[in-house]
């Protein structure tokens, strides 16, 4: 009967996730990393070849992930650069993610329908349209399916232990983080589920007074020893992925530690508001070009601690509550801004594994404080089937968003202030649509927002170039040139912007200039071994 009833809500949860993500198949790539690591890569577009393999784990583009590139790879052998190809095997990955979710949490707890509604927040909720509907966050589903596997894997060692099943978990592990580096948290995740639901830790005093419960079971310091293997594993993922991200593309913004610091107290809290209401949704949050309100990050402190203070003190009694804030606590470290990456503050692909423990704090929380009558169990019945509906309703109008280049990018526009990263995306969407002077519009808005933006500035003179406004165009390229120069960015950079600029004093018959322009472009280029 049991296994009856998770067939049926399997089935269920996989067709709410086809009804959500299935118009991605009509979607096309977006040129916001999709080009990076699909399109205009061609290691990937060739398919799955054994040079592409040696490729795939030599290559680190920020990120050490051959898992990932080699997954891109199988969808172009299979698919081409058909987008939605691409897409619909994401969100192939989301529903197998949801139903792995239901069924794990079921093996662990015993309670199919809290861990349902938990499994059908993870696939319902708007926060996961990034992950799924943009193709260049395959990394996400990837890792989120091997974090699931490991912990599967885990819970057949602590159930029946032996050299194999550990093996098979530590494994699953290295995949994962092959996938994407955010799995090393996974090891405390597992320490956590050792306290709950698995129960393995011996409480304090129990074994002082001799408690028959104690027996077999291991203290903490045993079980952070367990876990030794994985957490060496994840330091060298650390290490490596340091060093990958020092190779990596530079960041466009450099804040000090106090900035980093309120960004990520106000991260943690922001998520959680998306997580209750999530509107206003886009691909890029910016950090703020005026800075931190540091009364609001104050707020945001005292708000956490008040939150850890209140589950620490109900860990008895309902250990679900630690077990689950930790989990959230504990597995946004890697991406909460401490290491900064570009110009983002915060992106909702992040909350991907890391919203799994809000979602069971908040369900069983309420399960077991809702009165256990008919009629009350009946109401929350309806209640959670109307929010999860409610939930989808507007994944769906989100994922829609996605759809192109034109549609998201003006989305992002409109739903978030002072984003100068995504009107720079914006104007090459409008200037691919032929609009030429609403582009420079939104060049012009970007660049007042933040000029040290260097992108925005090459763009802006580019495209005044291109529409035979020279004049207009060499301050934005000078600019360029100076921000790129102050900002250690790759030679190529330089050569760029250096380029432009002797393309417009030639057109200007300012050949001396643009002679000169042409002699540092080279000088460039040749730095950086390109010809």
């Amino acid at each position: 009967m049991r296994q009856r009833q998770f067939a049926v809500l399997a089935l269920i949860m996989f067709l709410a996730v086809a009804a959500v993500y299935g118009q991605t198949g009509v979607h096309e790539f977006i040129n916001y990393d999709d080009d990076v690591y699909i399109l205009n890569n061609p290691e990937v577009t060739g398919g799955v070849t054994w040079a592409g393999v040696l490729w795939a784990f030599g290559n680190h583009a920020s990120n050490w992930h051959p898992l990932t590139w080699l997954s891109h790879m199988l969808d172009c052998q299979l698919f081409g650069l058909w987008a939605g190809g691409h897409h619909l095997v994401g969100a192939g990955l989301h529903a197998v993610n949801a139903i792995l979710l239901m069924a794990l949490l079921t093996a662990m707890t015993g309670s199919l329908r809290r861990s349902a509604a938990v499994a059908a927040l993870f696939a319902l909720h708007p926060l996961r349209v990034e992950s799924v509907a943009w193709a260049a966050e395959r990394k996400d589903l990837l890792a989120a399916l091997f974090w699931l596997l490991t912990t599967a894997a885990y819970l057949r060692y602590v159930r029946r232990p032996g050299f194999a099943r550990y093996g098979a978990a530590l494994g699953l592990f290295a995949l994962g983080l092959m996938a994407k580096p955010m799995l090393v948290t996974l090891p405390f995740v597992l320490l956590l589920l050792d306290w709950w639901p698995l129960g393995r830790a011996v409480r304090r005093g129990e074994r002082a007074a001799g408690d028959e419960p104690a027996a077999g079971r291991p203290g903490w310091p045993a079980l952070v020893r367990e876990k030794a293997p994985f957490l060496t594993l994840s330091l060298a993922s650390c290490l490596v992925t340091l060093r990958a991200s020092a190779e990596g593309s530079l960041p466009m913004v450099r804040p000090d530690g106090a900035t980093r610091y309120g960004n990520a107290v106000l991260s943690y809290v922001d998520y959680l508001k998306s997580f209750v209401w999530p509107a206003r949704l886009a691909p890029l949050y910016p950090y703020p070009t005026l800075g931190i309100s540091w009364e609001a990050a104050a707020a945001a402190t005292a708000a956490l601690i008040i939150a850890t203070a209140t589950v620490l003190s109900r860990g008895r009694r309902q250990p679900y509550l630690a077990a689950g804030w930790f989990w959230y606590l504990g597995a946004l470290v890697p991406v909460i801004g401490i290491v900064q990456a570009g110009a983002l503050a915060r992106g909702d692909r992040y909350t991907y594994l890391t919203m799994i423990g809000v979602a069971i704090a908040l369900v069983w929380s309420i399960g077991d404080a809702w009165p256990r009558q008919a009629p009350a169990r009946a109401a929350l019945a309806i209640a959670t089937v109307g929010t999860l509906a409610a939930l989808a309703v507007v994944s769906g109008l989100y994922v829609r968003t996605w759809r192109d280049n034109l549609t998201l990018f003006a989305h992002a526009v409109r739903t978030t202030e002072g984003n100068y990263v995504m009107l720079n995306n914006y104007a090459g969407a409008l200037r691919n649509a032929g609009r030429e002077e609403d582009a420079v519009r939104a060049l012009e808005e970007a660049a007042r927002i933040n000029p040290e933006y260097c992108a925005a500035q090459l763009n802006l003179g580019r495209i005044l170039g291109g529409l035979g406004r020279c004049q207009e165009a060499l301050p934005p390229l000078d600019r360029a040139v100076l921000c790129f120069e102050r900002q250690n960015f790759k030679a190529t950079d330089v050569a760029a912007a250096h380029e432009a600029l002797a393309n417009c004093y030639r057109d200007l018959g300012r050949f001396a200039e643009a002679q000169w322009h042409f002699s540092a472009m080279l000088k460039m280029k040749l730095n950086s071994g390109e010809r």
